[in-house]
């Protein structure tokens, strides 16, 4: 799961750019994540803040 820090994020939307799936999208002020996320980490890399991070699921 694709997590966002939204303290660090400035909405640049490099990792939108870069999304194969086309799971992120700047909507107004917020980055969302869509159920299309294939958690490529391509966003995490390219992210010049450090506010995306790919979660493992614990369950």
């Amino acid at each position: 799961m694709l997590t966002i820090d939204r303290y660090k994020c400035g909405y640049c939307g490099a990792c939108v750019g870069v999304c194969p799936a086309c799971a992120l999208e700047l909507v107004e002020t917020w980055l969302e994540v869509s159920d299309d996320c294939i958690e490529c980490k391509r966003c995490t890399k390219i992210c010049p803040a450090g506010a995306l991070a790919l979660m493992e699921d614990r369950s």
